[in-house]
């Protein structure tokens, strides 16, 4: 990743070089603590970016902490989801997507705020740190709100209807513990 960056900033650079040569009078010298800030919020923005690309073009996330519930809903009829647990797991992911866009947009402010920190000359590491410890905060919360949002989801679903989601989701069945055996973990 920082390759990248690295190599976009070149390119950044390299994009801005006049096409003919400057008079020596024309050139304004640049000190390293300037250009040095200036990459940093660069690279600040192009993270940013690239997460916010990230989100937008990724077809849902995978894994555990995946949108679940909005699953559950689009195959409600495979499910043999009632109305109620329809209405139940609508709510749920419209109270968690209420929460994830306060959560979002106190992210992106706190990153702004971050990068305004790292301007100063000198740097205040007391405050810098605190203020990635908020940003690093509030990406936790969402993530944690994430996984009660699908554990509230789950937990409208039958045995039965469980088990269909498991299949849908590709997961093997439960295998039946033996005799004296732990019983196998359970996603559900």
């Amino acid at each position: 990743m920082r390759v990248t960056i690295a190599l976009l900033g070149v390119l950044l650079v390299a994009l801005m070089l006049p096409a003919s040569p400057a008079a020596a009078d024309d050139i304004v010298p640049a000190t390293h603590e300037e250009m040095g800030r200036a990459f940093d919020d660069f690279a600040v923005q192009l993270h940013a970016l690239g997460d916010r690309f990230r989100r937008h073009f990724t077809p849902g996330d995978a894994g555990p902490e995946g949108p679940l519930v909005t699953f559950m809903l689009d195959r409600r009829v495979e499910l043999g989801l009632t109305p109620t647990q329809v209405q139940e797991l609508e709510k749920i992911r419209s109270d968690f997507q209420k929460v994830a866009i306060k959560l979002d947009a106190d992210q992106r402010v706190a990153e702004m705020d971050l990068a305004e920190l790292l301007r100063a000359d000198p740097v205040d590491l007391a405050r810098v740190e605190a203020k990635i410890r908020e940003v690093e905060r509030l990406k936790a919360d969402f993530r944690v709100g994430r996984v009660r949002a699908i554990e509230r989801g789950k937990a409208q679903l039958t045995a039965e209807q469980r088990a269909k989601l498991a299949g849908m989701l590709g997961e093997p069945p439960a295998a039946r513990p033996r005799a004296g055996s732990p019983p196998a973990p359970r996603r559900f």
